[in-house]
């Protein structure tokens, strides 16, 4: 199985990466993808330019191998729609499933999503659930997990697509708009990223 994570990276954090080295334990995931967003249809558009959050997201994968870096969604035109791209994923990778994997917040708001009910035919969803996470969803999405929910691995494995797992990662309070407050603000964001991508931030002058 391969994973799949998007989001803006902007910039990439230790977060992100915890979250995605437990979850490709816990499933035996084969790849952890990357896919930075192009043009975001639910969040405003990124401080850091496409070039510069790829640069920072190859700085942070450099040292796992499972962990690559998809720029699918920053070379399409238009808006980046998770359904697109997980069609073109699905044509490239054949028979293997994809795990997308979502934080718990993204989750809930999965009926907001274009076309969010196909991606249960082109992929497992697995949620990143940080321990006292609630499960407060609206109706549409609750009943999707009544029929859906996946109580295990081998439960996963034994479908193509369309489950839903629940996957406990540890709770690191990290996001990239408190990292890009730090920076503005002049303030160390060390330990939050890796060395790498912080020293790649300095040189390149972003979110200062």
């Amino acid at each position: 199985m391969i994973g799949v994570l998007g989001g803006s990276f902007d910039p990439v954090h230790y977060g992100h990466l915890r979250c995605a080295l437990e979850i490709s334990s816990a499933l035996q995931l084969q790849q952890v993808r990357f896919i930075p967003g192009g043009i975001p249809p639910h969040r405003e558009v990124p401080t850091a330019n496409s070039d510069q959050r790829i640069a920072m997201l190859e700085l942070a994968l450099a040292n796992t191998e499972i962990f690559v870096v998809d720029d699918s969604e920053i070379r399409r035109e238009g808006v980046s729609y998770m359904v697109t791209t997980l069609e073109s994923l699905t044509a490239e990778t054949g028979e293997t499933p994809i795990c997308l994997l979502l934080g718990m917040d993204a989750f809930a708001g999965l009926p907001s999503w274009h076309e969010w009910q196909r991606l249960f035919e082109l992929a497992h969803i697995v949620v990143m659930q940080r321990p006292g996470a609630g499960r407060d969803f609206e109706s549409v999405l609750q009943n999707e997990v009544v029929s859906r929910q996946a109580e295990d691995l081998q439960e996963l494995q034994a479908s193509h697509a369309g489950r839903i797992l629940f996957c406990g990662v540890s709770q690191l309070d990290i996001s990239s708009s408190a990292i890009r407050k730090m920076l503005s603000e002049g303030i160390s964001p060390r330990y939050l990223l890796p060395d790498g991508v912080l020293e790649y931030i300095h040189s390149n002058r972003i979110y200062i």
